[in-house]
């Protein structure tokens, strides 16, 4: 599987992504800087999370109006696989790519904590190897997370889009496990095709059990459904 990391001013996370992929068995990544992303044979575009631009006008506006998002949107049309993590999520939003807004969490505040999260759909190429309503901890580290759906709540509950929602350890959603406000405690959407994931949540910041104070892997795991799909369209 051939990942490329799409780097922006800005951006913070793509080593921490690199690292993640570098356990995943038979992947090839590297970080290219976004004026230099060229189609080639990408099985998988990553946005990482960071501050592209300095989040200058809105977290992600302005990459999000970078000329390489033509390219991006042609990969996406094609079948190519997106995963825009927390500021990459910004950055497909922002494009039109994904519906809603991210707005300043509810608190105000940064938040940078592990959450709960709930697995709402398993049969996307990110999530393959979860199970249906699994509960899983990633990280989250943000302040301007909060999900608005802009009136697209139902269509992406009942087209089965929201991939992964905000719980408590009881699985159940409520206000106190919903860390920044979103609606419907939304943690990740995706596209009508399911090639593209927007997540708030870091998977590569949970792809190490020495990193976890939960010794879990999820993160490790939603790469791991990845190259599972990949190999299996292959």
């Amino acid at each position: 599987m051939n990942v490329t990391i799409l780097k922006f001013p800005g951006t913070n996370c793509d080593r921490d992504v690199a690292a993640a992929l570098e356990r995943v068995p038979g992947v090839r990544r590297e970080i290219v800087w976004h004026t230099q992303f060229k189609r080639s044979s990408t099985d998988l575009l990553v946005l990482p999370g960071g501050f592209s631009y300095s989040d200058r006008l809105r977290a992600g506006a302005i990459a999000a109006r970078s000329p390489v998002m033509d390219v991006v949107r042609d990969l996406i049309d094609d079948g190519g696989l997106v995963l825009g993590i927390c500021n990459g999520f910004q950055i497909l939003v922002e494009a039109g790519i994904l519906p809603g807004a991210l707005l300043p969490n509810l608190s105000t505040r940064f938040i940078c904590r592990w959450v709960c999260l709930r697995v709402e759909n398993s049969r996307t190429p990110f999530t393959n190897l979860f199970s249906e309503g699994q509960l899983i901890s990633m990280p989250i580290a943000h302040n301007e997370g909060r999900y608005v759906s802009g009136g697209s709540l139902r269509e992406l509950r009942s087209k089965r889009r929201i991939i992964f929602t905000y719980v408590g350890a009881d699985g159940k959603r409520g206000e106190d496990a919903n860390p920044n406000g979103s609606d419907g405690a939304v943690a990740g959407i995706s596209n009508d095709d399911y090639n593209v994931l927007g997540l708030m949540p870091h998977p590569e910041r949970a792809s190490d059990p020495l990193l976890s104070p939960y010794g879990t892997e999820h993160g490790h795991t939603l790469f791991l459904s990845i190259a599972n799909y990949v190999r299996g369209r292959a």
